[in-house]
């Protein structure tokens, strides 16, 4: 068993182990929320939520087309509320999932994905949970990462094609200017295999969203740390969130599903249990976004 497969089953041991200690309160169909749904969804009855792998503890890919997860949870939630089968497609990559998106192909990405003004210009994002972006290291951050200002001459990886890889790009550069060594930045596709780089050596560290970063760390035995918290490390305050065809109204119809998940606690009950309640938002909005991607 190599080291991904090991950092994934036990991830999903944890997974296991997490689920029965919050109870998910089952929805009851609401005919004012299916009436919004546009038109051909309502006559087929499912949408399609495309997955951009594991991206825990949102999604967890667990093989045979199943998956979990906080966004599964809240799609399986959301389903029961607009009376309608939600579908989950694993596709690889952000920039095919939202070009998918824009062309119709797939419904949307229940993400959540990060909300930039840049990318609104052609999806519109309904924002649920606001996020951080730090680091996972090696257990007693060899390499002294406090935050994106010591990541110079070091080898970090990132998602490609995310927020975070264009702001260690930048950092790289500002390296360079400064008269050091630039950032070796390595882009990988999912998670997983992110952090894997950190795990075995081929990186520094892994620049990501927090919440994820967080249950890596928490699923790795005390073998990784995070650090940089409670910095910006280039970022605006983040909002992530679904996204859909920019223009839908299914905007719409997902923020008023979360209000309701809001309301009748189920969204408390949800980030509970993923250890999300630190990603809370008092309420969801559409294109929250405050800064450039």
């Amino acid at each position: 068993m190599n080291k991904l497969t090991t950092l994934l089953t036990t991830a999903l041991i944890g997974l296991a182990s997490s689920a029965v200690y919050a109870e998910i309160p089952k929805q009851t169909f609401n005919q004012d929320l299916h009436n919004m749904l546009p038109a051909d969804i309502q006559k087929s009855g499912s949408m399609i939520s495309v997955v951009n792998g594991s991206f825990p503890p949102y999604t967890i890919v667990k093989g045979g087309n199943q998956f979990d997860g906080a966004a599964v949870d809240f799609d399986h939630a959301i389903g029961e509320l607009l009376g309608i089968k939600i579908e989950h497609k694993n596709v690889s990559g952000l920039s095919s999932i939202l070009m998918g998106i824009k062309s119709g192909r797939y419904t949307y990405d229940a993400g959540p994905v990060g909300d930039f003004a840049n990318r609104e210009e052609s999806v519109d994002f309904v924002d649920f949970v606001q996020e951080y972006v730090v680091f996972a290291v090696k257990k007693g951050n060899p390499k002294q990462i406090e935050g994106i200002e010591s990541t110079c001459g070091l080898r970090v990886s990132v998602m490609a094609g995310g927020s975070a890889e264009r702001v260690i790009r930048k950092q790289s550069q500002d390296c360079t200017a400064q008269g050091k060594k630039p950032v070796q930045v390595l882009s990988y596709t999912d998670q997983p295999t992110s952090i894997l780089a950190v795990e075995s050596n081929r990186a520094d560290a892994f620049f990501s969203s927090q919440a994820p970063l967080s249950y890596f760390v928490k699923m790795s035995n005390g073998s990784l740390e995070l650090t940089g918290t409670g910095k910006a490390n280039g970022f605006d305050t983040l909002y992530q969130g679904a996204v859909v065809p920019k223009g839908s109204s299914l905007a719409q119809v997902l923020k008023a599903s979360y209000e309701e998940l809001h309301k009748n606690g189920t969204y408390d009950a949800i980030l509970k249990k993923w250890d999300l309640t630190g990603n809370r938002l008092d309420a969801p909005g559409i294109n929250l976004a405050t800064t450039t991607k």
